[in-house]
């Protein structure tokens, strides 16, 4: 038994997240998903509220996970205690609130998402990503384990893809919210994509408005950033997963306007 497996790239906006929760549903038929899991860390443009949230769950998604936003916004800390549906990075600080991990039945059976955060580049010093998903996996049980690396280098990335190749059954690349087009599967049977790209505007600065960008590239006096106006799209990827072996027979990034 296959089963496909939505995954779709960081929510970056109040407009997106608007978007996407309108054509999730039709999202999810079009390519007959049986689980989905949404990035939302930028839901507010930077970090997520409880409602935003609720928001997601609420249009489909079985599980969000974060990243380095996740406190942007004040009042997330109890609803990760609270909510068992999204997750945080699991190498962040021990003494922190929420989970980075979640295990949760699924019309297929029993399913585990992953999220961790990268080093590279990151303007904080969290655990090492591989070893904390060395101990989660011990963990889990599952047969089908699905892993959100947000993750600022490509080669953290890839590196992080082959040290699980064949231990989970698909892992994608999120942050940059530039899509690519490697997604494949690897040689031991795990799903990728280096990034799923972001649900966002589509005339954007990775979903700041333009000029913002162009002025701080400039040296201009920082000015706060906003979401980019206009029309949005929705990125990510399908992983085919067979159930019984929960290795990954197809992955295809997909772009919706």
């Amino acid at each position: 038994m296959n089963v496909n497996i939505l995954a779709v790239g960081d929510v970056a906006g109040p407009d997106a997240l608007d978007f996407l929760c309108k054509r999730l549903n039709s999202l999810k038929k079009l390519y007959g998903i049986d689980f989905t899991v949404v990035n939302g860390e930028n839901a507010s443009g930077i970090g997520i509220t409880p409602s935003q949230a609720d928001m997601l769950l609420d249009a489909g998604t079985d599980i969000i996970t974060l990243g380095n936003h996740t406190w942007g916004k004040s009042g997330i800390e109890d609803y990760l205690d609270d909510c068992r549906y999204i997750i945080r990075p699991a190498n962040f600080a021990p003494q922190v609130p929420g989970r980075g991990f979640v295990c949760v039945d699924a019309s297929f059976g029993r399913v585990c998402v992953i999220n961790l955060i990268g080093r590279c580049s990151m303007s904080f010093g969290p655990d090492n990503p591989f070893f904390a998903a060395d101990k989660i996996l011990k963990e889990t049980g599952c047969t089908i384990n699905l892993v959100d690396f947000h993750a600022e280098a490509t080669s953290e990335k890839l590196a992080m893809a082959n040290y699980l190749d064949g231990r989970v059954s698909a892992l994608w690349g999120t942050h940059t919210h530039v899509q690519t087009s490697d997604a494949s599967v690897m040689p031991k049977g795990t799903g990728y994509i280096t990034d799923l790209g972001m649900s966002g505007p589509i005339n954007s600065v990775i979903g700041i408005a333009p000029e913002l960008s162009v002025s701080m590239f400039l040296g201009n006096p920082p000015k706060r950033y906003r979401p980019a106006a206009g029309p949005s799209k929705i990125e990510g990827a399908v992983f085919t997963i067979d159930a019984k072996t929960g290795l990954c027979t197809g992955a295809e990034a997909i772009r919706i306007i």
